[in-house]
């Protein structure tokens, strides 16, 4: 199966026009389309299946979990498949089954394990007030954060650890499963545990794994799984400079 990734596109404030890739058998948005939800009319009659995980700026300014079944039910509308702690098997022109295991994931602050979440929490407050996101009537705070993300992985650990009549698994999250994923231009300093989770122990559970949030783009290997994200990022800052938005990836090896 061939995979078309697109993530981190921000069409609330980018100006981006989406383009199927030729010969790709599915779209996956990894995140952060758009915040206004709007620009999910681009996808609209898209000519393969679409898989959507939301990113943390679909929730902003929003209750997070008001907000997470009223998206569900506006890209599902539009005509796209959202996952979030959810799977699904598709199969390819070939016949073989592939699951999807799909979570927005959050972030759990352990990027460097426990003894640096505390600086991280810190750091990661910054990015909880630009969302001004709520949760139980209550600001979306690191700690909030901290327990929804917890929830998801114990979800991912369960999921990618199931056996099932599939030819292969592909996890897509929008926070990134590797400090290797860190944006080389700020390394790894406590605010990247905001985008990084060390989940590398559930690798083996997908032979790929599809992430956004970080504005760079990433394909790389640990042990059997391969990691690949390809986010677009802010025209202005750069980031968008490499960025292919045809690019497509295989889940199988060419024959």
């Amino acid at each position: 199966m061939k995979i078309q990734l697109l993530s981190d596109l921000h069409l609330e404030t980018e100006s981006y026009q989406p383009l199927p890739a030729p010969g790709a058998e599915l779209l996956v948005l990894a995140g952060d389309i758009d915040t206004s939800w709007r620009s999910f009319e681009l996808f609209r009659g898209w000519p393969v299946p679409v898989l959507f995980v939301p990113g943390n700026h679909e929730f902003d300014q929003r209750d997070v979990d008001e907000a997470r079944e009223a998206l569900r039910a506006h890209v599902h509308g539009i005509g796209l498949r959202m996952l979030d702690d959810e799977s699904v098997v598709l199969s390819d022109a070939g016949g073989r089954r592939v699951r999807f295991v799909g979570s927005t994931r959050w972030c759990d602050f352990d990027a460097f394990g426990p003894a640096g979440r505390e600086r991280a929490m810190r750091a990661g407050g910054y990015f909880q007030k630009v969302m001004r996101a709520e949760r139980h009537g209550q600001p979306f705070g690191v700690d909030a954060v901290r327990a929804l993300a917890l929830e998801s992985r114990a979800w991912l650990a369960g999921e990618l650890a199931r056996t099932g009549d599939w030819d292969a698994t592909v996890a897509i999250t929008h926070f990134a499963p590797s400090l290797k994923s860190a944006d080389p231009r700020y390394g790894r300093q406590p605010g990247t545990a905001s985008f990084c989770n060390d989940d590398e122990g559930l690798l083996p559970g997908a032979g790929l794994w599809l992430h956004g949030h970080l504005h760079c783009r990433h394909d790389y290997r640990i042990g059997d799984t391969r990691i690949a994200s390809n986010a677009r990022g802010h025209l202005r800052r750069g980031e968008a400079d490499g960025f292919d938005g045809l690019r497509t990836i295989q889940v199988f090896a060419p024959a």
